[in-house]
């Protein structure tokens, strides 16, 4: 049985994106007032391009919102597409399906669990894969399945096969949290769910294994994490969240990785839950955040 959500019972999202023109706004609040549905929040943006794009996200209620979906679709589909506008309508009692990918240290994974366990991500958790089995114990004490997946040396083909078969129907979004395994492009490709990543650094510096200690051998007064989507290119997707931590020369390398793991915990966190309630549009390699 799909979970709910109670707080979000009978909201609905509807998110949009195409060319700005003039009656976008007048077309998605008429449409939704069609329909019986009561704006309670809505965001907007339109890019800055020589062909701007318009984004919105418009949070909605409507009572028996879940039985009513079918009727408001065929509505949004001749009034919206009249506009030229990408649709999607989402109840938001129904948690986004979140698998996590791990290693061995905890603090990003298990903020994840507790978080959800507390009802503050609207997500549900169908499994944690890890390359290493040390975990299980905690995980399994969440009541969340737990897969040890091997990967060692270069040749990631076997365990990115059975990461596949695992995933595979049973996720909407992917987390590396810490999970310090490069994923090839074909297995971007074809698990074909979005999958965010923390790097324990303020990208674009400090690019790759390691951080910390460049961190530390360049004498920074800064230290960060960021948040971003996968993409083929190590490090290199549309950042969806920052946050940074003041250090002094009295650091060292362990004490910035001890200070870093607080501010990655928040970042992954705070990343996690604007997709989970899809508030992130791609817009080229720029996440646009509401």
């Amino acid at each position: 049985m799909t979970p709910r959500i109670e707080r979000f019972a009978d909201q609905g999202c509807l998110v949009v994106k195409g060319p700005d023109r003039p009656g976008i706004v007048s077309a998605v609040a008429g449409a939704i007032a069609r329909n019986g549905g009561n704006i309670l929040q809505s965001d907007q943006f339109t890019s800055i391009d020589d062909e701007p794009i318009f984004y919105q996200r418009t949070v909605f209620h409507k009572e028996n919102f879940t039985a009513s979906i079918p009727d408001i679709e065929a509505d949004l589909q001749d009034t919206l597409l009249s506009v030229g506008l990408d649709w999607r309508l989402i109840d938001r009692s129904t948690p986004k399906r979140m698998i996590v990918l791990a290693p061995k240290s905890d603090h990003c994974l298990l903020d994840l669990l507790w978080r959800q366990q507390r009802g503050e991500l609207p997500v549900e958790i169908p499994m944690v894969i890890s390359n290493h089995p040390d975990l299980r114990e905690e995980v399994e004490y969440f009541g969340i399945p737990f897969h040890h997946v091997p990967s060692q040396g270069a040749d990631k083909s076997e365990a990115e096969a059975r990461i596949m078969e695992l995933v595979r129907g049973k996720a909407d979004f992917m987390v590396l949290a810490r999970y310090m395994q490069i994923l090839s492009e074909s297995f971007l490709r074809r698990i074909d769910v979005p999958i965010i990543n923390i790097h324990h650094s303020f990208l674009p510096a400090f690019v790759g294994a390691g951080p910390y200690r460049m961190a530390w051998e360049r004498g920074v007064k800064l230290i960060g994490a960021t948040a971003h989507y996968v993409t083929p290119e190590l490090d290199a997707g549309p950042i969806i969240e920052q946050d940074v931590t003041r250090v002094d020369h009295t650091f060292s390398p362990a004490d910035l990785q001890k200070h870093g793991a607080y501010v990655e915990r928040a970042t992954l966190s705070r990343a996690v839950q604007a997709h989970a309630e899809d508030r992130v549009f791609w817009h080229g390699n720029h996440a646009i955040v509401f």
